[in-house]
């Protein structure tokens, strides 16, 4: 396979994962799945727009990247030096790694949030009643939001979701990273006798 045609495969991945991430944050907006009466009362890091901005509208600019570079025919033009294969696949390691520090903005939020647990009612105030205890291992200090309801499950699986994908988008960023600087070394196909 020319490394152009590992870049699409790599393109064609991103951007579901950029939508899914974009989904979950805003799903993130409606704690329990409701509306809430005041935007204060949302968790922290839903407002920084993990799952939005990182893994959502930056990883679309180096999947596009990705996906264009297959666009160039694989072994009509090796050689030819006014082509601009090998540069164009130096431009993809750039853009790889703007993918990588949105993913890993996106990854580094979400495990902040998987730790500090979400911001609920606990009976007198709204606040972050888990920042101190382990939540994940101990079920039973779920009792402690009353409002929204079913907010930590909700906020445990999305924010886990966020990260899981972000982590995926990461490495497939970096393989690119790493397909990128062979082909720009070696060339997209023929002097690596990949197109024979």
């Amino acid at each position: 396979m020319c490394r152009g045609g590992c870049a699409k495969c790599l393109g064609t991945t991103l951007i579901p994962l950029a939508v899914l991430c974009t989904l979950a944050n805003i799903l993130l907006f409606f704690p329990g799945g409701k509306v809430v009466e005041n935007k204060l009362h949302i968790t922290d890091e839903v407002w920084c727009f993990g799952g939005i901005l990182g893994s959502g509208i930056l990883m679309i600019f180096p999947a596009l990247v990705f996906l264009g570079l297959k666009n160039n025919d694989c072994c009509g033009c090796c050689g030819n030096e006014s082509c601009g294969k090998r540069f164009a696949m130096f431009s993809s390691i750039i853009f790889a790694a703007v993918g990588v520090l949105g993913a890993g903005y996106c990854f580094v939020l979400s495990a902040v949030a998987l730790n500090k647990g979400p911001k609920c009612y606990t009976g007198s105030e709204w606040t972050y009643p888990f920042q101190d205890r382990n939540y994940l291992a101990n079920h039973s200090l779920w009792s402690a939001c009353q409002l929204p309801e079913n907010i930590v499950p909700w906020n445990l699986t999305l924010f886990s979701l966020l990260l899981i994908m972000s982590g995926i988008q990461a490495v497939l960023c970096g393989i690119q990273v790493v397909n990128g600087l062979f082909g720009t070394i070696c060339g997209d196909c023929t002097c690596c006798g990949c197109c024979g």
